[in-house]
Order: structure tokens, then sequence, then C-alpha cells
């Protein structure tokens, strides 16, 4: 199980990117399209740098939903390996079956 403070950090960070999304994606458009002027382009980059850190989306990490275990992350079940394989073994994922070939 993760520390508590861990899983929290990180969904503060979600809630933060969250935040600045749409802006963000403004500015990388601006900074990216050769139509804008030099000087928009460094405004823009200024800004973006003056966004908090934590506004950055890598700066996310996938975590298990039920002890925030951040490795062996599995995105289709948004559990960890080690969750998925005790929740089948139960039969508690619905559509997921032992594999037999």
């Amino acid at each position: 199980m993760a520390k508590k403070s861990k899983i929290v950090k990180n969904e503060r960070r979600r809630a933060i990117v969250a935040r600045y999304a749409e802006r963000r994606a403004e500015l990388k458009k601006i900074i990216r399209s050769p139509a804008s002027t030099p000087e928009r382009r460094a405004a823009a980059q200024d800004e973006l740098a003056r966004q908090p850190r934590d506004a950055s989306a890598v700066r996310v990490r996938n975590r298990d939903a039920v002890d925030g275990r951040p490795r062996g992350h599995l995105r289709k079940f948004g559990l960890s390996r080690v969750r998925v394989r005790e929740l089948a073994h139960a039969g508690q994922l619905p559509g997921v079956r032992k594999a037999s070939w």
C-alpha cells in the first residue's frame, strides 16, 4: 500500500492539471504555430513557464485505485497487476477469465 501522502499528492496534481489544461493547450498551440510572431511566442513561453510545475500532465502518476500502488498499473482496469490478479481469481472482474488455449 502506498503512503496516503503520495496518493493525496497525486490527486492534487490531477486537479491542478485539469485546472490549467485548457490554457496550457492554447499556449502550446501559439508556441508551435509558424504564423505567430516572435514576440507573441516569447510571451506565451513566459506565461507557460510561470504556470505551476504540477500543471504539466507528465507529473501525474498512474496509481492503483484501491491501494495506490504506482507500478504495474493496467489502464483498462485502473488497478495494479497484483490487484487485477486477485480480483480475477475471485471472479470479481466481469468478462475476465483464466486463459486456456
